[in-house]
């Protein structure tokens, strides 16, 4: 093949290949296909899951029990038609044992939830809204979708075609601790609440987390809830969002039955 044809076809091919890649309902540009989100998923996965020493956690033979509780609430999220990469990702959740952490980690495709914010949340409805938001993130894609901005196009392009493998380590960490934007909080905020619609548990489940700190006097979120939007606004979005979906459960309210979610709390 001639250079001047090589020339030619190589911009072609990388333009077909950003289109593609590009595509996804929040409609940012991302360099990465969905095999590309799993690889990240997976190395991430791995990081966290070699440090006992900082992520310890329950092993699945031994707390059956809360296994699979949290998975059946899971399952039943996972049952909405609104989630497009639902039989993409593996999905797989884990539980840390640290309950002075209110924190929930969530590289693509699967999620590790500390006992400390499972124990902080007062019923069923609003793990399941924690645990929607958190999916929404690795369904809209924006955790590789941040990576590309982040580091631009040829670099992360490097990342795609496998070519620096030191670069894949560095994004895979910071996968971990990363902080979404504003846009990207909403969203999945707003998403959480089209994927509870169809369930049994509360649509605006997530609000019942933003409450109590607004009802503590406005402490900071954890880092993966981020700070912003404000607790206030997010809970009138958040309510918003479930007028807006007409979903049948538009409140938690008082007499939820909470005495499973209790026994679940107290396996942990």
């Amino acid at each position: 093949m001639s250079t001047l044809k090589v020339l030619f076809i190589a911009p072609l091919l990388l333009s077909s290949f950003l289109i593609l890649s590009s595509c996804g309902k929040n409609g940012g540009l991302n360099i990465f296909f969905i095999e590309g989100d799993k690889t990240l998923g997976l190395q991430t996965k791995n990081q966290i899951e070699s440090a006992p020493a900082n992520y310890p956690i329950l092993n699945l033979a031994t707390n059956t029990q809360a296994y699979a509780y949290i998975n059946a609430l899971r399952d039943e999220i996972l049952a909405s038609d609104q989630i497009t990469h639902k039989d993409d990702f593996a999905w797989e959740v884990k539980i840390v044992k640290d309950d002075n952490v209110q924190n929930a980690l969530g590289p693509p495709g699967g999620f590790y939830v500390y006992t400390g914010l499972i124990k902080y949340l007062d019923n069923p409805s609003s793990l399941a809204g924690v645990m929607g938001h958190e999916m929404a993130h690795a369904d809209m894609r924006h955790s590789t979708n941040q990576m590309t901005k982040q580091y631009g196009i040829p670099t992360m392009l490097d990342v795609v075609l496998g070519k620096n493998q030191g670069l894949r380590t560095q994004v895979s960490s910071q996968l971990i601790s990363l902080q979404f934007s504003r846009t990207d909080e909403s969203q999945a905020d707003e998403y959480s609440v089209q994927y509870l619609c169809s369930t049994q548990y509360h649509s605006d489940g997530a609000t019942n987390f933003f409450q109590k700190i607004i009802d503590q006097g406005g402490a900071t979120p954890p880092a993966f809830l981020s700070s912003h939007p404000s607790p206030d606004d997010r809970v009138k979005n958040i309510r918003q969002a479930v007028t807006n979906g007409g979903c049948q459960y538009t409140t938690i309210c008082s007499t939820e039955d909470t005495d499973e979610y209790t026994q679940f709390k107290a396996l942990l």
